[in-house]
């Protein structure tokens, strides 16, 4: 009998805040060994898996809290929706209108063998930083399943779909 496992599922939280006529996102560069010497699709959207019984909203939240190390900001949720990564899982996103320093950041961290097979673990961030970025920017840096939540936001804002700019939905 084949097993089933339940489909791999992660949430998300994409800061946002107003340009001018644009805007800029938050997204953070993933941290340890591999993607040390990488920017282009290196970045991410602070997001992470989530179990059964939780909410996906609920883990977005979480999951910002861990990566980034600061609480969500106080703003309206916009949901962006879900996204197939090319390695199966599916991923759900909500932007934030917010405004946060990356230098407040304090990561969390994960632990691996590196060098592989030393028998040596090692601690490395879960993102070593974060950065503001145009949309332009964002498209380049972050991983290629990732990048139409930016694209959604902006088709989002564009219409008059996002909160207003006192936050209200």
């Amino acid at each position: 009998m084949a097993s089933h496992t339940a489909p791999r599922r992660s949430a998300g939280l994409l800061l946002f805040r107003r340009r001018g006529p644009s805007f800029e996102v938050l997204i953070g560069h993933m941290g340890g060994p591999f993607w040390a010497r990488r920017e282009s699709a290196a970045w991410s959207v602070p997001k992470g898996e989530y179990e059964p019984g939780e909410t996906a909203q609920a883990a977005a939240g979480r999951e910002f809290g861990e990566e980034f190390g600061r609480p969500v900001p106080d703003g309206a949720w916009v949901a962006l929706g879900e996204s197939r990564q090319s390695g199966g899982k599916t991923v759900t996103v909500w932007a934030v209108e917010a405004e946060l320093d990356p230098a407040d950041a304090v990561p969390g961290t994960f632990t691996m063998e590196w060098p592989r097979g030393s028998g040596v673990q090692r601690e490395f961030p879960e993102i070593d930083r974060f950065a503001w970025c145009a949309p332009e920017v964002a498209a380049e840096r972050l991983v290629k399943g990732q990048r139409v939540f930016v694209e959604r936001l902006r088709e989002r804002l564009a219409d008059g779909q996002g909160p207003d700019r006192n936050g209200e939905d």
